[in-house]
């Protein structure tokens, strides 16, 4: 058998939310019990401010290990961040028992029911789908949402997969046209009432669930008003090498301090990362002295039982979805694979 080459095209309509959840939390369970399949995301930036990342990683009992790499231009514009340019990114399956060369994946795998959308998007929201598994309240019905493009989107209906009693979304952007188309789209594509609003400050009230997903520089809300049994999630990892690189006068953070010193609950995705990039929202706080680094637990602890999740609908709970690992994106390349060899797409090549 030769190497599969999927084209952007072949990876579109593939794979569902549901699908990807379970897929990336296996990822995260495997890379706690056995830490050296995983590898922290790491990145490069050239003067010019192209930046290229790295995830190298692996899921053994789904039989791959290899690396995504992607490139982007990132411009600083005042308190938000964009990208001028974000090039499609390139997964490099292997057989994880074997070594083979399995399939070059070259494009975004988007979710079967949204469509192509912000890139990275689906990966980031399906893992903050294991997040909302394990620490958002069974009961919970309402939402405040900060964003109205493809991150906000794939995040919502992430949280509706995992909590579909979810019935009322106020969502803010800087832009009303967009909040207000967005919230027109999706009320209809998830069956919600999605009410845009004027400014965030409703968002934190009289909601269950707070989601960031914008471009962000600096704290979207004061922690002080969150009220007991919501649970909050943002997308924002930064990189000390932005501030190294004289890009950034300090770390981008989205969520701030109070935030963290009131959660009962805290979760990231990597500590290693955390530390190693010295990522604004924890590394920050902890820096400080306000919170420990042992206060923080990953969300491999969740998927190994290791930590129980939310036990209270009192309590406070938190994810800094702090960046993607190698193990989440083979996760989800490795579905995206096995689907696309049942419906019989891509190209095989024979490398002889």
């Amino acid at each position: 058998m030769g190497v599969l080459l999927l084209k952007p095209n072949d990876l579109q309509g593939l794979v569902s939310m549901k699908d990807a959840i379970d897929a990336v939390e296996q990822g995260y369970r495997e890379s706690t019990e056995y830490p050296v399949i995983n590898g922290p995301r790491r990145r490069v930036h050239s003067p010019s401010g192209v930046r290229v990342s790295n995830f190298p990683g692996g899921v053994h009992q789904l039989g791959v290990m290899g690396a995504q790499v992607r490139a982007e231009l990132v411009v600083q514009e005042g308190n938000n961040q964009r990208y001028d340019h974000r090039e499609l990114p390139v997964h490099v399956l292997h057989d994880s028992t074997s070594g083979r060369l399995l399939a070059v994946l070259f494009g975004e795998i988007d979710e079967k029911t949204i469509g192509p959308s912000s890139l990275m998007a689906f990966r980031t929201a399906a893992t903050s789908g294991v997040g909302f598994r394990h620490l958002v309240g069974n009961d919970a019905s309402t939402v405040g949402l900060f964003g109205s493009g493809g991150q906000a989107a794939n995040q919502l209906l992430a949280l509706i997969t995992e909590r579909p009693g979810i019935r009322h979304v106020k969502v803010f952007s800087r832009s009303a046209e967009n909040r207000k188309a967005f919230a027109e789209t999706y009320s209809k594509k998830f069956d919600l009432e999605i009410e845009p609003v004027d400014s965030p400050e409703p968002l934190l009230d009289r909601v269950d669930v707070v989601i960031c997903a914008t471009n962000t520089n600096v704290e979207l809300f004061d922690g002080n008003r969150l009220v007991a049994g919501q649970h909050v999630t943002g997308i924002i990892g930064s990189n000390k090498q932005l501030v190294e690189g004289g890009f950034l006068k300090k770390p981008r953070r989205e969520i701030d301090d109070a935030t963290a010193v009131k959660a009962d609950i805290i979760v990231t995705n990597l500590k290693e990362s955390m530390v190693s990039e010295e990522q604004g929202d924890l590394f920050g706080p902890i820096d400080r002295g306000l919170i420990e680094i042992g206060d923080v637990f990953e969300l491999g602890d969740f998927a190994t039982g290791n930590h129980p999740g939310r036990t209270s609908d009192q309590q406070i709970t938190y994810h800094k979805n702090n960046n993607g690992t190698g193990s989440s994106e083979m996760a989800m390349a490795i579905t995206a694979y096995r689907l696309a060899l049942e419906e019989g797409r891509g190209t095989e090549i024979d490398l002889g």
